[in-house]
């Protein structure tokens, strides 16, 4: 039996250029964050607009654009690349690294902060969306970059079999064909090759190795398995 031990770091710590993090967070007391479809389409037109170093409203730019336009719209000045990301109903999931110093932090503020006056201003609210800054994750081997990248895309499978990871999938064709049309994931990004979100330079393409989706999809739920044993 394989015994993981997953360091959750120190806000005080640095980010180091060329490491790779995974960095998450929840709606405070484990609150619903994304209800709806508008709710998700916020979340990820910020994860593309956040990643530049200039500071940019939203609301202004809808004021212009669609959302089709911004989506597609080439960012200037990244501060981050993101290898996958993944939204679930009370929290999220992002597989990071900076490019420039203190990216990740400037990112994950402007991420945030953006959704939650957007949440708030929605929904009649005000204080805090989310617990606490974020929580993240130094992914120091080549076996648990794997893992999380593989956990990410998976994460959804829960909403349909919850204990899946302890008893395996009840379904395979059934796991398969959820994740491969989870909206809400850069799992679609992977199959469809057209990265808007997600950039694979910055990131092994463990994706290039599986001659089939099918074959892809097996292997990210071994990864997950094989490491949680």
């Amino acid at each position: 039996m394989c015994y993981v031990i997953i360091l959750v770091m120190n806000r005080k710590m640095a980010f180091v250029k060329g490491e790779y993090y995974h960095v998450y967070n929840r709606g405070v007391d484990k609150r619903i964050i994304f209800s709806n479809t508008l709710d998700h389409k916020r979340f990820i037109l910020l994860l593309k607009i956040s990643n530049t170093s200039k500071n940019i409203i939203v609301r202004d730019l809808l004021k212009t654009k669609t959302y089709e336009e911004l989506m597609v719209h080439k960012m200037e000045n990244p501060i981050v690349a993101i290898g996958a990301f993944c939204l679930m109903p009370n929290h999220f999931h992002i597989l990071i690294t900076p490019l420039v110093k203190n990216g990740i932090e400037k990112y994950m503020q402007k991420l945030q902060t953006g959704y939650a006056m957007y949440f708030n201003n929605k929904n009649e609210r005000s204080g805090s969306l989310f617990q606490g800054t974020f929580k993240s994750q130094h992914l120091n081997t080549d076996e648990y970059l794997r893992y999380i990248y593989s956990y990410i895309h998976l994460n959804p499978a829960k909403l349909i079999d919850k204990n899946w990871k302890e008893n395996g999938p009840k379904n395979f064709q059934s796991l398969k064909n959820f994740i491969f049309s989870y909206k809400y994931s850069s799992i679609g990004e992977y199959l469809n090759n057209n990265f808007i979100i997600t950039n694979l330079k910055h990131f092994p393409n463990y994706k290039e190795n599986y001659k089939s989706k099918e074959e892809y999809l097996k292997n990210m739920v071994d990864d997950c398995l094989q490491y949680n044993t």
